[in-house]
């Protein structure tokens, strides 16, 4: 097994103007070859704090020919905060193993203009071929932008009633009827009587699916997750709302600074207003509590985890030592797959007996 290489060829003077103001999301043209094959795509810095790292992340977007494996744009993660390189795969891993709509990802190398710029995360777009490669029906996908998308009538930036129940959120796919069922959807959760609400809800969530997107963000412990950090997909067949994950690589132990996060620095019930009042539900409390225990049981261990986490470690470890951002950090690197194993363990024990208690 070996980690693909693409090369990227920009001009310039258009890599002047790239790098002229890392917060302009205009791109710019330039070429990419994988193998014998050769594309023509934009290319633009992707992310926001991240813009600032020396290593920076991109969002390529294809245009001749118009597709690469099956997708018009793929999104390029230096991760350059996580000393493994692999929390952000393991944990959208981690969401298609129990069962959450979840983007695909794999790692690649890039170099640029010539020079190797080292090891990257390709991650799948959520978009309508997301859609089309797992054989789901059309639907809209809105991607959550900023700490607005909290599922409240309130907004935590500012602290006053939003002007617009759908503020938080960026259509991706979809049209203005759409919006409107986004808008109704967070009117309902949040205005429903608390003896109606396991009846109104499940007219616009899969509640299933969402607790199951919530034992996910609680077991990988992302603190961001709950108020973005995800898409949400509207089935067109179902009528029914599903979260998607994206963007863990402040996981398993580690912030986004890629500090040490303690195991038990989020809590088992999550912090947004849908989750709150879905938890307030004793049926739904149940279902809940029965997804987290399996879970626990299952995917959020060391047994099923370690396999994939070593895999993956020895894949990138040649990789690394030439990676002219990270390679003096090798020895960080190494020690990283210990660390996320003994956050397993703390944060598998802090959950079961959270859970012990929980009904």
């Amino acid at each position: 097994m070996q980690v693909p290489k693409y090369d990227i060829y920009i001009h310039p003077m258009d890599l002047k103007e790239l790098k002229s103001d890392i917060w302009i999301d205009e791109p710019v043209p330039a070429s990419f070859k994988t193998g014998k094959k050769r594309y023509e795509i934009d290319i633009a810095y992707r992310g926001s704090h991240i813009r600032k790292f020396k290593k920076k992340s991109y969002h390529v977007t294809f245009y001749k020919p118009k597709t690469f494996g099956n997708a018009n744009e793929i999104h390029l993660n230096a991760e350059y905060k996580d000393p493994s390189l692999i929390r952000n795969k393991i944990s959208l891993d981690f969401f298609t193993d129990i069962g959450t709509l979840s983007p695909a990802s794999h790692h690649v190398q890039i170099s640029i203009n010539g020079k190797y710029e080292g090891i990257y995360l390709q991650l799948e777009s959520v978009d309508d071929n997301f859609l089309k490669k797992r054989s789901l029906p059309k639907g809209a996908i809105f991607y959550a932008i900023d700490d607005d998308a909290n599922f409240s009538l309130m907004s935590p930036i500012d602290k006053s009633t939003k002007k617009q129940l759908d503020s938080g959120y960026e259509r991706k796919c979809g049209n203005v009827n759409d919006s409107f069922h986004l808008a109704n959807f967070i009117f309902e959760l949040n205005t429903t009587p608390r003896n109606e609400y396991e009846r109104i809800i499940s007219n616009h969530l899969n509640v299933e699916k969402y607790l199951r997107w919530l034992a996910g963000v609680v077991c990988t412990q992302n603190y961001d997750g709950f108020v973005h950090n995800y898409a949400l997909y509207r089935n067109e067949e179902t009528n029914l709302f599903e979260v998607i994950p994206w963007d863990y690589d402040a996981t398993w132990g580690r912030d986004i600074h890629g500090e040490m996060m303690e195991y038990d620095y989020v809590r088992m019930e999550g912090f947004n207003t849908l989750t709150a009042r879905l938890l307030d539900i004793p049926n739904f409390r149940k279902m809940y509590s029965t997804i987290l225990a399996s879970i626990l049981e299952n995917q959020f261990t060391t047994d099923f985890m370690a396999p994939k986490i070593e895999l993956l470690h020895n894949l990138l470890r040649p990789c690394v030592l030439q990676d002219p951002y990270i390679q003096h950090k090798i020895d960080r690197f190494d020690s990283e797959p210990e660390f996320i194993f003994q956050f397993i363990k703390d944060r598998n024990r802090f959950l079961l007996e959270k859970l012990s208690s929980f009904i």
